[in-house]
């Protein structure tokens, strides 16, 4: 399976420990960077992954941390002015694929989640959910089995977005599509969810949900985040 991290972004949020250092490569332990850590754990349960890292905010700092770590690493020289939609054009090629799991990099999860969901083959497109998390930055909506809506201004929700989503051969290619029509047209601020979205309302997309409920994961996006990091870690 081929997998795609996202680790283009500043991390402003963490600012000012995100200055000098991505929030990816923030230490969990002596031995691992949230990045590293997720790398080595797709690594555990699937031997023959293909992984490929999108960096942009510092990186030569990301390339050199992670040169022992048999991924491929794709840059995104314009990071500072471009939504993660631009990040996947720039690795689009990888989106030619029979399986393709795309993932935040700044995300933590235990060990199981990664063996049970993320590592597993899929037959039809999905994102990975929270039922039991209050509002995060990326909620959706649902209707039956299949998300009608992704966004950070949902009133109501049904569940937090937990940046994991899971494509299958036409899924992905259709995803391509989107995201080049995207850039084409000068949408360069624009996230891949607000892609699978488009897709949704424009092309009746059936796009699926699993809930992770009761799995332990976080999002590393504030300090207390950090100190959950290294919780989940020892899971």
């Amino acid at each position: 399976m081929t997998y795609i991290i996202l680790a283009a972004g500043k991390g402003e949020s963490l600012r000012p420990l995100t200055l000098k250092t991505p929030k990816s490569l923030y230490r969990l332990d002596r031995n691992s960077t949230v990045l590293q850590r997720m790398v080595r754990t797709i690594r555990r349960y699937d031997s023959a992954a293909e992984i490929v890292v999108v960096s942009g905010f510092m990186y030569d700092h990301v390339r050199n941390e992670m040169e022992c770590e048999n991924v491929i690493i794709v840059r995104n020289p314009f990071y500072a002015i471009t939504g993660s939609s631009v990040s996947l054009w720039f690795a689009k090629k990888y989106l030619e694929r029979d399986n393709v799991t795309i993932l935040n990099a700044d995300i933590v999860l235990e060990d199981k989640l990664v063996e049970d969901v993320v590592c597993q083959n899929t037959d039809k497109p999905f994102v990975l959910v929270d039922s039991g998390r209050t509002a995060g930055k990326y909620n959706v909506q649902v209707q039956g089995d299949k998300i009608c809506v992704m966004s950070k201004e949902l009133s109501s929700f049904f569940a937090q977005y937990v940046c994991v989503t899971k494509l299958d051969a036409v899924s992905a290619r259709f995803l391509l599509e989107e995201i080049d029509t995207m850039v084409n047209s000068e949408m360069y601020d624009q996230l891949f969810e607000d892609a699978l979205v488009q897709m949704i309302f424009e092309n009746d997309f059936d796009l699926y949900y699993r809930d992770i409920k009761g799995y332990s994961w976080t999002e590393v996006d504030t300090v207390d985040d950090l100190i959950k990091a290294r919780e989940v870690q020892k899971q």
